[in-house]
Parts: C-alpha cells; structure tokens; sequence
C-alpha cells in the first residue's frame, strides 16, 4: 500500500463531531496548564494538521457546529488510570476504553483541549490516532520497469509441491529451525498459537487450515478497528450500524430500499458501499435479528435475506460467506470470502443499536505474514512457514487505506489478553523523528508483555538504510524488534540476482538506534519470502526470475517478512519449553534469543542489532533453564543528536549515540574521544559480580576496558574511547556477561558519525568508490547552520550500471521528496522515474550531519559499480 493516509484525511473531516456522539463538556475556567511536553513535536504537528483539515471542511459545508476533535491514545502512570479518567470527565471528556492492567485510556478529545489532556498529572504519554500506511511488500511496491531476464539468461526455478521444506524462497532454514524441527519433530508450534495484527488473514487457504497435528489452524478471525476511533469513523467501511428495528417479511429503509427477510419484529438492516479487494467498492447489505443475535448478509445484491444464511462470528461455529461469483476463466478467484463480528450497542457510536462487521479481507499483507509465521503444506507439498504446528488468531486492524493506531492499540490489547495467543507479530509501525521508545504505544506495549506475558514481534520499518531510522512502537524496550536480512541463495530464488555477500542486510531496513541510543534492532531475519496470499488478489513475484506464481502464492520483501520469521521462530521456542516443562517467560525468550543471535561481520552494528535469530542456538540457553538467572544491569550513555534535549533525561540515554556535527558536539574524523558511560547492576547478589565486558563490530574504532565489577545498587563507570578512522557511520555493540550465566546481561549500542564539514562556498566533497549489486555505501558530511543549499551529484558510473544515492537529514529522516520517485531514482534505471538521478538540490537544509546513501540496484548488470560522488553547500 506504500502510502501514509494523513493527508487524505482532509475531506472525510468534513463529517461533524456529532456523528459519534461525542461528550464535550465546557471547558474550566482557570487558565490552561503549563505542561511538560508529553505530547511531542510529531502529534503536536499532526494536531495541527487535523485542525487545518477540519476548517477547511468547515468551510466547504455550511452549518457544521460541533467541535472537531481528534481520537487520543493516553498511557497513564501506573495505578493511576481512574484518576486518569476522572480528571478527563472534569474536562467534559468521555473515557471511550480504560485498561488499568495497562494504564491505558483512549478518548475523543476536541482539538483545543489536547494539550490540557497532555498536561494532566497522571498522564505519561499522549498519541493522536493517525492512519498509518502498510507498506507495500511487493518488490519494488509492484511498480517494476523490467519486463523479465534477459533472452538467454540463467534463472532460478519455480517453487512448487516438489520444494522440500529447507528452501531459499521461504528461508526459514536461515534462523535453524528447518534443523531444529528435524532433530525435535514435536517442537514445531504445536501447543502455542500466533496472533496476527494486520490486514486480516484469509481463512479458507489450503496452507492456512490445519496444523501438523490436525487441528484447524485459524482459532478466529476478528477485527481491531473501532468506529469510535475517528480515523476509523473515516476510513474503515467494514462496519454497519444497526440504528433502526423493522418488522419482517417486507419493509422499506429511510433510503428507499425495499427489503425481503424472514417474518420477525425486530430486525435492524444497514447497507452501505465497501471498498473491495482489487479495487472499486461493491453494496453490500446486512441484517441482525435482536432476539438471538442472528445475522445476514446479502451477498447477491438482490434486497432479499431469505435465501442468505443465517451466520454466527467465526469464533463460534467457524462460518464463512462469500459474496460474489468466481469466473473459471480468470485465475483471480472472484468469490469472496467473509466473516461476521458483532459489537455491542453499548459500544457503538451513538448507542442505538449494535454494530455489525462485515470482515473482507482487502489486502494480501496479512495472509502473507501468516503463512510466514505457521503455513503447513504450501503448494500441498513440503514447504512450510517457522511454526506449522502453531495455531493462528487473525486481528485486522487494517484495511485498504491503512491502519488506525488507535485500532492497532485497542486490538493489541484484545489479542494479548482476550484470546489466549502466546507470541504476538505486527508488521506495522511509523517513523517519527523522534523514536526514544516513549511514545505512548511503546509504553502500552511494554506493560501489555508484563502484564499478559506474551511476547510482541514487531518489524523495525522500511525507512533504511541511514542510521536512526528505526520505527515506533518497535521502539519499546520490551518488544523484539526485528531488521530484514537476507542471503545470496534468496536473491537468487526470489529476485534472480546474484550478490556479493552470503549473508546480508536489506538496504530498506531501518537501523538503529533510537534517538537515546536504545538498542534496536534488536535482532534480524529473513526479509523476502514466497508466502500465501489471498486467490482473490493478484499474486506478487519478480519479473527478472522468469518465472510466476500461481494464484495464492506472492514473493513479499521488508520488515514485514522479517518480524514473521522471528515470531515463528519464537513459537517454535515455546512450543519446546512447553513440552519440556521449562519456563519461558517474555524476559527469558528475550534473553535466549539475544545472547545467541548469529553475528555478521560483515554488516552494521546498527543494522544488525545483535544479529540474526539463531532457533538451534536459543534452545540451548533457554532450554536449559537458565536464560532467567541473569541480573539486571542498566546503563546511560552520552547522548548528542539535533534531539537529544528532548529526550527524558535530556542527552543521555541507554547507549552512546552521537550524530552531533563536529564543531558542535560531534566528533571528527581522526579525533579520539573518551565517553563514560554509568553502568548499575540493580538486582542479585549483595557480593561485587565481576563481568566481562565485550565488543563486536566497529572495525577497530572504539576499545573498551576488559572487565567491570558491579556491586548492587552502585553506578560504575565504563569509558568507551572512539576515534574514528575515516568519515561515515561507525558502531558497535557492547556487551557486559557475567561468565556465571548463560545470558549475556547487557548489550548496548555504541553509534559515532563522522562527518566532513562542508563550508558555504568552500571546496567541494569529492569521493569515489565501488558499490557492489545489492549493496550500499554510507557518507556523511556536516552542513552549517544559514546554509541555503544542499547540492549534490553523482558521476563516474560505468555504462548501464544502475546506481543511485539518497539522503537522510540530520534526524535520521528521509531528505528525498517522495513524489520525485526517488526510491527508482536510478541512472539507467526507468530514465530516474521522474527524478534527477545526477543532480539533486536540498533546499533549507537543516543544520547538522547529513548520510549520502549509495546503492546499485539488484538488476545492475555490473557486479561491481564504480562511482564519484560530489557534495556542496551555497
């Protein structure tokens, strides 16, 4: 989907406050709060934003009175939710959802008391519901330039029934569990089920429908989205308001339809025009029955519900309509599959009646993540996803504009406590500046694995490869966060392209770390797969591998493919634990999997995290019982970037980060520097711990002392010494192991960018270089306050090489306009695509220190790509 829906908020927020019966109350008389800044930069701008949209439909709509008002997420300090609530009704404001397990409030709060809300004394926290885009995991988001190999081209094979499951197309065998199930049959999900927040999953493909054990795969199927949330009000028609009660057999709604239904006096029908997969929208019509809660959907389009069947949500008698007529003739499956969830009256806008979601899945996403999480027999053969024996409980929360986070927090919520789900993978995020993990959904999320002990998966984002990148909620310091890497065998298998490097990262994956130097990534793992997709929307797969995938099947590639395979493979490693009788908390599956991830030494520490999930090798730490004897130790770290003065304790944080320009805090080339970073160990034994302290990555720019005695409860100082070598991004992780336990207690992130100071009209930087296919190259260069441009070039590439650069601001965010089709703005690539793949100008530049990214394209015919690359300011 590739798309960020915010702006096309601007005319759906003509409709009027009143249409969700919103309670606003008179504001208090005393003067408003001075608050601490709970709200952020980001929602303060998006509040903005909302304001704008809602004026302008104001003015496009006459007589439009009530206030506009924006649907708030709230994390409350611990214990204080009711105080929380209580202070909102003191503002007028009804509390739509409290969850005191988790201190979590939502409301719609009219826009000029947002603020107010933000400075409560009991909140924490405060996002404003936002539709959030899916990216697009097609290769390329679908839009390829090329039509197929080369005549004569070597090309990989098709997987089909004969693919065994150790394969490059759907590399699960990269994380060890093909081995690990071979050498422990049992442990392959079975026991555990998956939730799958997403886009929803297809509950009739063959893959999807049992486990290895027999057992029916999807426990339920259920939605997130609440048409309370305003965004959702907006954008999700898959819910029908049930308002008015008709008596059967014939009766005529306000709109003039003239219904047919079985002969009851209390039926309620509403009918409205659904967005449907593949494009365009389709009527469609429902009808409730008060009396037994019974429910209809016409799903031929004839105004008639007696030769429809009567169906229950999917989660009592497993059923499932369909709407529409297959063609034999088309290879897409026009028959399309449904299920029914009811909402109470009592939480429906309004509260006249109950609500009725008609639950289609519109997009392939989520099907795509579940087969990658727990498929069982892909093609009726052998291929499988991580967990086959795991069962699945699909929660969209997503549809074909996008997702509400308020929707993707309030369904969160629901799978982790209501439905007895053990591990947890969303494929869904954003990318906000300032990414510390304190947003409110981070906060949630943090508490919602405490308190429900299910582990949260969620994909690092797509918005790589320039250093803080890294999204949000994957941000929390609880959730596993998960990069996209990939190997030689799958860029062969999926793409036909051959590379440098065995083992590598994706360009597009995000790097870390957060704005505090938060760890994150956390870990890695395979980023592209052959997965099942709905057969009613078109298949995705290559066009250079020569070959196409059947309807059901799609090659899908990000973050999102990536998060799958870690969830699986965490539910392989519950599955064992369970039956072995071994504890398996959140915190001990985490420290299993972090101390015995597979370091690259070939990748970025930032982008890697600690390395690709590693199955065999976590077993082996968790299965022992030991992964949960580790202490806890702490530590804070120097911390200098454009944002680091907002972060909770202003310019310190969990690990050393500093993207600071030399001259203002940075660090130059060739400089040596000493950072001290305070390390606590706050629990375990009264007696000193001696622990080893370690190093991986940073190609000899950082050292480290050798060893560190902690005693309980007293800070102690590390001094991290870097002097980085040569311009660009240098990192690494620390890593404090008492040699005691199997766990490693700490890991850290050390982050130094070294950049080359540009001077308003002074000598230009002027770099050459080989990128490889597949590959990237980092620079980074100062650009001055009062600089009124940023140019830069590129030149030097050799004939049909197909080679690009692009830029990350100062606060890790793209520089590049998205409507210039930058993500194609290759030389000898579709001509630039609409941009400048030579020379590009950055108007207003920020201050601060700029990454040039080069890359050559999978399709480059050049293994190696020679290039020049040129920077200025004026």
């Amino acid at each position: 989907m590739s798309r960020r829906r915010s702006t096309a908020i601007s005319t759906a927020l003509a409709l009027t406050a009143a249409s969700l019966a919103l309670t606003v109350g008179p504001a208090a008389a005393d003067a408003d709060p001075a608050p601490a800044d709970r709200l952020g930069s980001h929602d303060r701008a998006l509040l903005a934003q909302y304001e704008r949209q809602y004026e302008q439909g104001q003015r496009a709509r006459s007589g439009l009175a009530a206030p506009g008002f924006a649907t708030l997420i709230v994390a409350v300090a611990e214990g204080r939710t009711a105080e929380a609530e209580a202070a909102l009704a003191e503002l007028g404001v009804e509390a739509l959802r409290t969850e005191e397990s988790v201190g979590y409030l939502k409301a719609n709060v009219p826009f000029d008391l947002v603020e107010r809300v933000a400075a409560l004394d009991p909140v924490v926290a405060v996002d404003l519901d936002e539709l959030l885009e899916v990216e697009d995991a097609r290769a390329d988001g679908g839009a390829e330039g090329a039509h197929g190999p080369k005549p004569g081209a070597e090309l990989p094979a098709a997987p089909s029934a004969a693919t065994p499951d150790s394969n490059p197309y759907m590399p699960t065998r990269e994380t060890g569990s093909t081995d690990f199930k071979g050498d422990h049959p049992t442990f392959d999900g079975r026991g555990v089920t998956i939730g799958v927040m997403d886009t929803g999953v297809d509950p009739t493909h063959p893959a999807l429908a049992r486990t290895t054990t027999g057992e029916d795969k999807l426990r339920d199927t259920v939605t997130g989205s609440d048409p309370n949330n305003f965004i959702d009000l907006l954008f999700d028609d898959s819910w029908f308001s049930m308002t008015r009660t008709y008596a059967g057999p014939v009766f005529t709604d306000p709109l003039g339809n003239t219904w047919t239904a079985p002969d009851s006096p209390d039926l309620r029908v509403a009918s409205r025009s659904m967005n449907w997969p593949g494009g365009g929208t389709r009527k469609v019509g429902v009808l409730y029955r008060n009396s037994d809660e019974g429910i209809w959907v016409d799903t031929d389009g004839d105004l008639d519900f007696t030769d429809e069947e009567l169906m229950r949500p999917f989660g009592e008698d497993r059923q499932i309509g369909y709407i529409g007529t297959d063609d034999p003739t088309t290879e897409r499956n026009e028959r399309v599959p449904f299920t029914v969830q009811i909402r109470p009256a009592d939480k429906m806008p309004g509260r006249q009646g109950p609500g009725i979601n008609v639950n289609v899945i519109t997009e392939a996403h989520g099907t795509h993540v579940a087969g990658i999480t727990a498929a069982h027999g892909m093609y009726g053969g052998a291929m499988d996803g991580q967990a086959p024996g795991a069962r699945l409980v699909s929660m969209r929360a997503c549809h074909s504009f996008g997702c509400s986070s308020a929707a993707l927090t309030d369904g969160m919520i629901d799978l982790a406590s209501k439905y007895g789900v053990d591990v947890i993978n969303m494929s869904i995020g954003s990318s906000p500046e300032l990414n510390d993990g304190q947003s409110a959904r981070a906060l949630v999320y943090n508490r919602l694995i405490d308190s429900t002990g299910v582990q949260l998966f969620i994909s690092a984002g797509n918005s790589g490869a320039g250093t803080n990148t890294v999204g949000d909620p994957t941000g929390a310091d609880k959730v596993v966060s998960v990069g996209a890497a990939v190997s030689s065998d799958t860029w062969w298998a999926n793409y036909g392209s051959r590379t440098k490097d065995a083992r590598a990262m994706f360009p597009f994956s995000s790097r870390g770390p957060r704005e505090d130097g938060g760890f994150k990534p956390d870990v890695t793992a395979p980023g592209a797969a052959v997965s099942t997709t709905p057969d009613w929307i078109a298949p995705a797969s290559v066009a250079e591998t020569g070959y196409r995938l059947p309807a059901g099947y799609s090659m899908m590639n990000g973050t999102s493919m990536s998060s799958p395979q870690a969830a699986g493979a965490g539910a392989l490693l519950l599955s064992a634990a369970r039956q072995t009788g071994v504890s398996a908390t959140p915190a001990e599956l985490r420290a299993a999997i972090y101390a015995t991830a597979r370091w690259n030494g070939r990748a970025d520490a930032v982008a890697q995290g600690r390395g690709q999930f590693d199955v065999p090798k976590a077993w082996s730490v968790l299965g022992k019982g030991k992964a949960g004897t580790a202490d806890a130790v702490t530590v804070s770290a120097p911390v200098c970037t454009p944002l680091s003065g907002k972060l909770v304790t202003p310019h310190r944080g969990s690990g050393l980060f500093n993207s600071c320009a030399p001259g203002a805090g940075g660090q130059a080339v060739g400089e040596e520097r000493t950072y001290e970073l305070t390390v606590t160990r706050t629990t375990g034994s009264d007696l000193p711990v001696a622990y080893e302290v370690g190093l991986k990555g940073g190609e000899g720019t950082f050292s480290v002392p050798s060893s560190v005695v902690l005693a309980k409860g007293v800070p102690a100082t590390v001094k991290v010494t870097a002097k980085p070598g040569v311009q660009g991004v240098h990192s690494a992780v620390l890593t404090l192991d008492d040699p005691a336990t199997r766990a490693v207690e700490r890991h850290a992130m050390l982050a130094v960018e070294a950049a080359v100071p540009l001077a308003v009209g002074g000598t230009p930087l002027t770099v050459t270089g080989v990128t490889h296919r597949n590959g990237t190259v980092h620079y980074t260069v100062a650009v001055p306050a009062g600089a009124q441009a940023l140019t830069v070039s590129l030149d030097g590439l050799a004939e049909g090489s197909q080679t690009r650069w692009w830029a990350f601001r100062p606060t890790g965010v793209s520089g590049e306009s998205s409507a210039a089709g930058t993500i194609y703005c290759y030389a000898g690539y579709l001509d630039g695509n609409g941009c400048d793949p030579g020379t590009r100008t950055y108007a207003q530049p920020a201050a601060g220190v700029w990454e040039l990214v080069v890359e050559s394209r999978r399709t480059s015919p050049l293994w190696a790509n020679p290039y020049a690359l040129h920077a200025s300011v004026s």
